[in-house]
Protein backbone atom coordinates (compact mmCIF):
# COMPACT_ATOMS: atom_id res chain seq x y z
CA UNK A 1 0.00 0.00 0.00
CA UNK A 2 1.35 3.77 -0.96
CA UNK A 3 2.70 5.72 1.73
CA UNK A 4 -0.73 8.04 1.78
CA UNK A 5 -4.24 7.16 3.21
CA UNK A 6 -5.51 6.45 -0.24
CA UNK A 7 -5.03 3.22 -2.20
CA UNK A 8 -3.47 4.18 -5.51
CA UNK A 9 -5.19 3.05 -8.44
CA UNK A 10 -3.98 3.55 -12.40
CA UNK A 11 -7.29 2.76 -14.79
CA UNK A 12 -5.49 1.97 -17.82
CA UNK A 13 -7.76 2.99 -21.22
CA UNK A 14 -7.87 3.49 -25.01
CA UNK A 15 -5.81 0.82 -27.04
CA UNK A 16 -4.39 -0.11 -30.24
CA UNK A 17 -8.15 -2.42 -30.66
CA UNK A 18 -10.45 -1.71 -32.91
CA UNK A 19 -12.42 -1.44 -29.20
CA UNK A 20 -10.21 2.04 -28.48
CA UNK A 21 -13.20 4.24 -28.22
CA UNK A 22 -15.57 2.12 -26.20
CA UNK A 23 -12.32 1.15 -24.05
CA UNK A 24 -12.54 5.37 -23.38
CA UNK A 25 -16.26 5.19 -22.64
CA UNK A 26 -15.59 2.50 -20.49
CA UNK A 27 -13.20 4.37 -18.10
CA UNK A 28 -15.12 7.60 -18.20
CA UNK A 29 -17.44 5.96 -16.40
CA UNK A 30 -15.04 4.31 -13.76
CA UNK A 31 -13.40 7.48 -12.93
CA UNK A 32 -16.91 8.92 -12.51
CA UNK A 33 -17.53 6.66 -10.29
CA UNK A 34 -14.62 5.52 -8.45
CA UNK A 35 -14.62 6.51 -4.50
CA UNK A 36 -12.36 9.55 -4.47
CA UNK A 37 -12.52 9.56 -0.58
CA UNK A 38 -11.04 5.93 -0.70
CA UNK A 39 -8.63 6.04 -3.97
CA UNK A 40 -6.33 8.29 -5.55
CA UNK A 41 -6.78 7.49 -9.05
CA UNK A 42 -4.12 8.00 -12.10
CA UNK A 43 -5.66 8.28 -15.45
CA UNK A 44 -3.33 6.26 -18.04
CA UNK A 45 -4.17 6.27 -21.72
CA UNK A 46 -2.84 4.02 -24.29
CA UNK A 47 -3.06 5.84 -27.75
CA UNK A 48 -4.35 4.00 -31.02
CA UNK A 49 -0.52 3.95 -31.75
CA UNK A 50 0.24 1.97 -28.63
CA UNK A 51 1.47 5.27 -26.76
CA UNK A 52 1.08 5.38 -23.20
CA UNK A 53 0.30 9.17 -21.72
CA UNK A 54 -0.93 10.19 -18.61
CA UNK A 55 -4.51 11.19 -19.39
CA UNK A 56 -6.54 14.17 -17.69
CA UNK A 57 -8.66 12.77 -14.70
CA UNK A 58 -11.88 14.41 -16.75
CA UNK A 59 -14.64 11.75 -17.22
CA UNK A 60 -16.73 13.90 -18.98
CA UNK A 61 -14.38 13.56 -21.89
CA UNK A 62 -14.73 9.95 -22.00
CA UNK A 63 -18.02 9.83 -23.81
CA UNK A 64 -19.43 10.13 -27.35
CA UNK A 65 -21.13 12.88 -27.53
CA UNK A 66 -23.30 13.68 -31.24
CA UNK A 67 -22.30 10.22 -32.84
CA UNK A 68 -18.28 11.12 -32.22
CA UNK A 69 -16.04 8.14 -30.01
CA UNK A 70 -13.64 9.40 -28.37
CA UNK A 71 -9.87 8.06 -28.13
CA UNK A 72 -7.02 8.87 -25.92
CA UNK A 73 -4.95 12.18 -26.53
CA UNK A 74 -1.40 10.98 -27.74
CA UNK A 75 -0.26 14.31 -27.24
CA UNK A 76 -0.02 14.09 -23.32
CA UNK A 77 3.15 13.78 -21.36
CA UNK A 78 3.97 9.75 -22.35
CA UNK A 79 4.15 7.43 -19.08
CA UNK A 80 6.28 4.06 -18.16
CA UNK A 81 5.44 1.32 -16.51
CA UNK A 82 8.38 -0.93 -15.64
CA UNK A 83 7.93 -4.41 -15.69
CA UNK A 84 9.84 -4.52 -12.69
CA UNK A 85 8.76 -6.04 -9.40
CA UNK A 86 11.32 -3.59 -7.48
CA UNK A 87 10.01 -0.28 -9.03
CA UNK A 88 6.17 0.07 -8.61
CA UNK A 89 6.86 3.61 -9.57
CA UNK A 90 5.26 4.88 -12.95
CA UNK A 91 7.42 7.49 -15.00
CA UNK A 92 6.23 10.51 -16.83
CA UNK A 93 8.38 12.28 -19.48
CA UNK A 94 7.72 15.89 -20.46
CA UNK A 95 9.78 17.53 -22.88
CA UNK A 96 9.07 21.04 -20.83
CA UNK A 97 10.49 19.70 -17.87
CA UNK A 98 12.59 16.57 -16.72
CA UNK A 99 11.16 13.53 -16.60
CA UNK A 100 9.60 12.48 -12.74
CA UNK A 101 8.54 9.64 -10.79
CA UNK A 102 4.41 9.73 -10.40
CA UNK A 103 4.24 7.32 -7.42
CA UNK A 104 3.89 3.73 -6.96
CA UNK A 105 0.58 1.87 -8.03
CA UNK A 106 -1.18 -0.25 -5.40
CA UNK A 107 -3.62 -1.49 -7.84
CA UNK A 108 -4.48 -1.09 -11.83
CA UNK A 109 -7.59 -1.53 -13.57
CA UNK A 110 -6.94 -2.38 -17.26
CA UNK A 111 -10.82 -1.02 -18.48
CA UNK A 112 -9.08 -2.24 -21.93
CA UNK A 113 -11.24 -4.43 -24.39
CA UNK A 114 -9.66 -6.72 -27.57
CA UNK A 115 -6.52 -7.20 -28.61
CA UNK A 116 -3.68 -5.41 -26.51
CA UNK A 117 -5.90 -5.82 -23.54
CA UNK A 118 -8.18 -8.14 -22.70
CA UNK A 119 -6.09 -10.89 -24.22
CA UNK A 120 -3.45 -11.65 -21.72
CA UNK A 121 -0.58 -9.19 -23.19
CA UNK A 122 -1.53 -6.46 -20.54
CA UNK A 123 -1.61 -8.92 -17.90
CA UNK A 124 1.80 -10.49 -18.40
CA UNK A 125 3.24 -6.91 -18.00
CA UNK A 126 1.82 -6.78 -14.77
CA UNK A 127 2.31 -9.73 -13.63
CA UNK A 128 6.22 -9.18 -14.64
CA UNK A 129 5.71 -5.93 -12.77
CA UNK A 130 4.06 -7.62 -9.53
CA UNK A 131 1.11 -5.23 -9.78
CA UNK A 132 -2.78 -6.36 -8.52
CA UNK A 133 -5.17 -5.68 -11.10
CA UNK A 134 -8.71 -6.12 -11.98
CA UNK A 135 -9.58 -8.55 -14.61
CA UNK A 136 -8.53 -12.23 -15.20
CA UNK A 137 -5.02 -13.93 -15.55
CA UNK A 138 -2.50 -14.14 -18.90
CA UNK A 139 -4.10 -17.78 -19.26
CA UNK A 140 -7.81 -17.16 -18.82
CA UNK A 141 -7.62 -13.65 -20.72
CA UNK A 142 -5.60 -14.88 -23.78
CA UNK A 143 -8.07 -18.15 -23.91
CA UNK A 144 -11.36 -16.05 -23.77
CA UNK A 145 -10.10 -13.44 -26.20
CA UNK A 146 -9.49 -16.38 -29.14
CA UNK A 147 -13.07 -17.87 -29.77
CA UNK A 148 -11.52 -21.06 -30.93
CA UNK A 149 -9.74 -22.30 -27.93
CA UNK A 150 -12.35 -20.81 -25.86
CA UNK A 151 -15.08 -22.87 -27.09
CA UNK A 152 -12.53 -25.86 -26.77
CA UNK A 153 -11.91 -25.38 -23.46
CA UNK A 154 -15.77 -24.72 -22.76
CA UNK A 155 -16.40 -28.25 -24.47
CA UNK A 156 -13.51 -29.93 -22.92
CA UNK A 157 -15.39 -28.80 -19.39
CA UNK A 158 -18.41 -30.21 -20.95
CA UNK A 159 -20.43 -27.45 -21.61
CA UNK A 160 -22.94 -26.86 -24.77
CA UNK A 161 -21.30 -24.81 -27.34
CA UNK A 162 -22.45 -23.93 -31.45
CA UNK A 163 -20.82 -26.09 -34.02
CA UNK A 164 -17.99 -24.06 -35.69
CA UNK A 165 -15.22 -24.14 -37.94
CA UNK A 166 -11.55 -22.71 -37.49
CA UNK A 167 -10.03 -21.09 -40.78
CA UNK A 168 -6.70 -20.46 -40.31
CA UNK A 169 -4.82 -17.96 -43.26
CA UNK A 170 -2.95 -21.58 -44.43
CA UNK A 171 -5.81 -23.22 -44.64
CA UNK A 172 -8.19 -20.93 -46.66
CA UNK A 173 -4.96 -21.06 -49.10
CA UNK A 174 -4.01 -24.53 -49.13
CA UNK A 175 -7.17 -26.14 -48.31
CA UNK A 176 -9.71 -23.80 -50.14
CA UNK A 177 -12.32 -26.65 -51.49
CA UNK A 178 -12.12 -28.57 -48.17
CA UNK A 179 -12.67 -25.39 -45.66
CA UNK A 180 -16.07 -24.43 -48.00
CA UNK A 181 -16.96 -28.68 -47.68
CA UNK A 182 -17.23 -27.81 -44.08
CA UNK A 183 -18.17 -24.61 -43.62
CA UNK A 184 -21.36 -25.72 -45.65
CA UNK A 185 -21.67 -28.83 -43.67
CA UNK A 186 -22.94 -25.75 -40.95
CA UNK A 187 -25.96 -25.33 -42.87
CA UNK A 188 -26.50 -21.90 -44.38
CA UNK A 189 -26.65 -18.87 -43.23
CA UNK A 190 -23.30 -18.73 -41.17
CA UNK A 191 -21.50 -16.27 -39.17
CA UNK A 192 -17.87 -15.37 -40.25
CA UNK A 193 -16.10 -13.77 -37.60
CA UNK A 194 -12.15 -12.95 -36.58
CA UNK A 195 -11.43 -15.39 -33.80
CA UNK A 196 -9.61 -12.37 -31.77
CA UNK A 197 -11.36 -9.49 -32.14
CA UNK A 198 -13.90 -8.05 -30.00
CA UNK A 199 -17.44 -5.44 -30.60
CA UNK A 200 -18.97 -7.52 -33.80
CA UNK A 201 -16.25 -5.63 -35.60
CA UNK A 202 -15.25 -7.59 -38.85
CA UNK A 203 -18.43 -9.74 -38.50
CA UNK A 204 -20.52 -10.99 -41.50
CA UNK A 205 -23.71 -13.21 -41.98
CA UNK A 206 -23.05 -15.26 -44.93
CA UNK A 207 -26.73 -16.42 -46.25
CA UNK A 208 -25.06 -18.20 -49.52
CA UNK A 209 -21.92 -19.99 -50.63
CA UNK A 210 -20.64 -17.26 -53.24
CA UNK A 211 -20.79 -14.31 -50.70
CA UNK A 212 -18.22 -16.57 -47.89
CA UNK A 213 -15.30 -14.84 -49.99
CA UNK A 214 -16.10 -11.35 -49.36
CA UNK A 215 -16.68 -12.38 -45.52
CA UNK A 216 -13.94 -14.13 -45.56
CA UNK A 217 -12.13 -11.09 -46.24
CA UNK A 218 -13.51 -8.62 -44.21
CA UNK A 219 -12.99 -10.71 -41.27
CA UNK A 220 -9.10 -11.21 -42.09
CA UNK A 221 -8.56 -7.89 -42.21
CA UNK A 222 -8.79 -8.02 -38.26
CA UNK A 223 -7.56 -11.33 -37.80
CA UNK A 224 -6.07 -13.79 -40.28
CA UNK A 225 -7.22 -16.40 -38.07
CA UNK A 226 -11.37 -16.95 -38.88
CA UNK A 227 -14.30 -18.68 -36.93
CA UNK A 228 -17.40 -19.68 -38.57
CA UNK A 229 -20.16 -20.45 -36.49
CA UNK A 230 -23.47 -22.31 -37.63
CA UNK A 231 -26.35 -20.18 -36.83
CA UNK A 232 -28.48 -20.52 -33.73
CA UNK A 233 -32.31 -20.11 -33.49
CA UNK A 234 -32.51 -18.66 -29.74
CA UNK A 235 -32.88 -15.86 -27.81
CA UNK A 236 -29.84 -13.78 -26.71
CA UNK A 237 -29.12 -13.99 -23.27
CA UNK A 238 -26.39 -13.01 -20.88
CA UNK A 239 -25.16 -13.27 -17.44
CA UNK A 240 -22.32 -11.55 -15.41
CA UNK A 241 -19.94 -12.64 -12.83
CA UNK A 242 -18.11 -11.72 -10.04
CA UNK A 243 -15.27 -13.58 -8.32
CA UNK A 244 -16.49 -14.71 -4.67
CA UNK A 245 -15.42 -12.17 -1.77
CA UNK A 246 -12.88 -13.46 0.93
CA UNK A 247 -14.51 -14.14 4.16
CA UNK A 248 -13.94 -13.61 7.64
CA UNK A 249 -12.41 -16.44 7.54
CA UNK A 250 -9.76 -15.83 4.81
CA UNK A 251 -11.79 -18.31 2.60
CA UNK A 252 -12.72 -16.99 -0.95
CA UNK A 253 -16.39 -17.69 -1.45
CA UNK A 254 -17.61 -19.03 -4.98
CA UNK A 255 -18.06 -16.95 -8.03
CA UNK A 256 -21.34 -15.13 -8.08
CA UNK A 257 -23.60 -15.00 -10.98
CA UNK A 258 -25.85 -11.76 -11.41
CA UNK A 259 -29.59 -11.80 -13.01
CA UNK A 260 -30.12 -12.48 -16.72
CA UNK A 261 -30.41 -9.64 -19.58
CA UNK A 262 -31.92 -10.21 -22.76
CA UNK A 263 -30.56 -8.62 -26.24
CA UNK A 264 -33.00 -8.02 -28.72
CA UNK A 265 -32.03 -6.55 -32.25
CA UNK A 266 -34.51 -4.13 -33.78
CA UNK A 267 -35.02 -2.94 -37.29
CA UNK A 268 -33.26 -4.22 -40.49
CA UNK A 269 -29.98 -5.16 -38.32
CA UNK A 270 -29.27 -8.71 -38.99
CA UNK A 271 -27.41 -8.97 -35.55
CA UNK A 272 -25.87 -7.02 -32.60
CA UNK A 273 -22.70 -5.74 -34.75
CA UNK A 274 -20.58 -2.38 -33.20
CA UNK A 275 -23.68 0.58 -34.22
CA UNK A 276 -25.99 -1.48 -33.07
CA UNK A 277 -24.66 -1.48 -29.37
CA UNK A 278 -23.42 2.02 -29.47
CA UNK A 279 -24.56 4.61 -31.92
CA UNK A 280 -27.60 3.98 -32.84
CA UNK A 281 -31.09 2.75 -31.24
CA UNK A 282 -31.29 -0.60 -32.96
CA UNK A 283 -31.69 -2.75 -29.92
CA UNK A 284 -33.86 -3.65 -26.89
CA UNK A 285 -32.02 -4.18 -23.44
CA UNK A 286 -34.08 -6.10 -20.76
CA UNK A 287 -32.84 -6.55 -17.41
CA UNK A 288 -33.76 -8.83 -15.87
CA UNK A 289 -34.53 -11.11 -19.17
CA UNK A 290 -37.90 -12.52 -19.03
CA UNK A 291 -37.00 -16.08 -18.80
CA UNK A 292 -38.95 -19.57 -17.13
CA UNK A 293 -37.34 -19.68 -13.89
CA UNK A 294 -35.91 -23.13 -14.51
CA UNK A 295 -34.17 -21.68 -17.84
CA UNK A 296 -32.42 -18.47 -16.05
CA UNK A 297 -31.32 -20.70 -13.03
CA UNK A 298 -29.84 -22.86 -15.90
CA UNK A 299 -28.02 -19.75 -17.74
CA UNK A 300 -26.53 -18.42 -13.80
CA UNK A 301 -25.06 -22.49 -13.17
CA UNK A 302 -23.42 -22.24 -16.75
CA UNK A 303 -22.24 -19.22 -16.18
CA UNK A 304 -20.26 -19.66 -13.12
CA UNK A 305 -18.91 -23.13 -14.61
CA UNK A 306 -17.90 -21.36 -17.63
CA UNK A 307 -15.98 -18.75 -15.65
CA UNK A 308 -14.55 -21.74 -13.77
CA UNK A 309 -13.79 -23.61 -16.22
CA UNK A 310 -11.67 -20.70 -18.03
CA UNK A 311 -9.89 -19.58 -14.63
CA UNK A 312 -11.85 -16.42 -15.11
CA UNK A 313 -10.71 -14.23 -12.14
CA UNK A 314 -12.38 -10.95 -10.52
CA UNK A 315 -15.49 -10.77 -13.48
CA UNK A 316 -17.00 -12.14 -16.99
CA UNK A 317 -19.84 -11.45 -18.87
CA UNK A 318 -20.61 -14.92 -20.50
CA UNK A 319 -23.25 -14.54 -23.35
CA UNK A 320 -25.98 -17.50 -24.29
CA UNK A 321 -28.20 -18.66 -26.94
CA UNK A 322 -31.60 -19.75 -25.51
CA UNK A 323 -33.62 -21.73 -27.72
CA UNK A 324 -37.28 -22.60 -27.62
CA UNK A 325 -36.74 -26.05 -26.17
CA UNK A 326 -35.24 -24.98 -23.66
CA UNK A 327 -32.09 -26.13 -24.11
CA UNK A 328 -28.90 -23.32 -23.72
CA UNK A 329 -25.85 -22.86 -25.51
CA UNK A 330 -22.88 -20.94 -24.86
CA UNK A 331 -21.64 -18.29 -27.10
CA UNK A 332 -18.59 -16.56 -25.63
CA UNK A 333 -16.80 -15.43 -22.30
CA UNK A 334 -15.57 -11.83 -22.13
CA UNK A 335 -13.34 -11.46 -19.10
CA UNK A 336 -13.39 -7.39 -19.20
CA UNK A 337 -16.90 -6.66 -20.41
CA UNK A 338 -18.02 -2.96 -20.96
CA UNK A 339 -18.46 -0.65 -18.89
CA UNK A 340 -20.54 2.18 -20.29
CA UNK A 341 -23.44 3.40 -19.14
CA UNK A 342 -25.27 1.14 -21.45
CA UNK A 343 -23.37 -1.59 -20.89
CA UNK A 344 -25.34 -4.47 -19.87
CA UNK A 345 -22.55 -5.99 -17.02
CA UNK A 346 -23.09 -3.60 -14.66
CA UNK A 347 -26.65 -3.34 -15.66
CA UNK A 348 -27.46 -6.29 -14.79
CA UNK A 349 -25.24 -6.19 -11.48
CA UNK A 350 -27.45 -3.01 -10.42
CA UNK A 351 -30.56 -5.13 -11.07
CA UNK A 352 -29.19 -7.78 -8.25
CA UNK A 353 -28.54 -5.16 -6.06
CA UNK A 354 -25.02 -3.68 -6.46
CA UNK A 355 -24.68 -0.26 -7.66
CA UNK A 356 -22.32 0.80 -10.35
CA UNK A 357 -19.39 2.21 -7.19
CA UNK A 358 -19.85 -0.66 -5.65
CA UNK A 359 -19.39 -3.05 -8.37
CA UNK A 360 -15.81 -1.16 -9.19
CA UNK A 361 -15.14 -0.62 -5.30
CA UNK A 362 -15.60 -4.71 -5.15
CA UNK A 363 -13.65 -5.48 -8.27
CA UNK A 364 -10.35 -3.01 -7.02
CA UNK A 365 -11.00 -4.53 -3.34
CA UNK A 366 -11.07 -8.32 -4.67
CA UNK A 367 -8.19 -7.58 -6.84
CA UNK A 368 -5.51 -6.53 -3.85
CA UNK A 369 -6.95 -9.35 -2.17
CA UNK A 370 -5.15 -11.89 -4.71
CA UNK A 371 -2.04 -12.22 -5.03
CA UNK A 372 -0.15 -11.56 -8.18
CA UNK A 373 2.11 -14.06 -10.16
CA UNK A 374 3.74 -17.10 -8.94
CA UNK A 375 6.16 -18.49 -6.00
Amino acid sequence: MSANTKTRVAVIFGGRSSEHAVSCVSAGSVLRAIDRTAYEVVPIGISTEGGWVLAVDDPDQLVIRDGKLPQVDATRPAVVLPGDPTARALTVFDESQPSGALGEIDVVFPVLHGPYGEDGTIQGLLEMADLPYVGSGVLSSAVSMDKAHMKVALAGAGLPVCDYVVVTARRWKTENAAVRDEIAALGWPVFVKPARAGSSVGISKVKRPEDLDAAMAAAQEWDPKVIVEATVIGREIECGVLEGVVGPDGVQGPPEASVTAEIRVLGDREFYDFEAKYLDDSTELTVPADLDEAVAAKVRALSVQAFEALSCESLARVDFFVCADGSVLVNEVNTMPGFTPVSMFPRMWAASGVDYPTLVDRLLRTALQRRSGLR
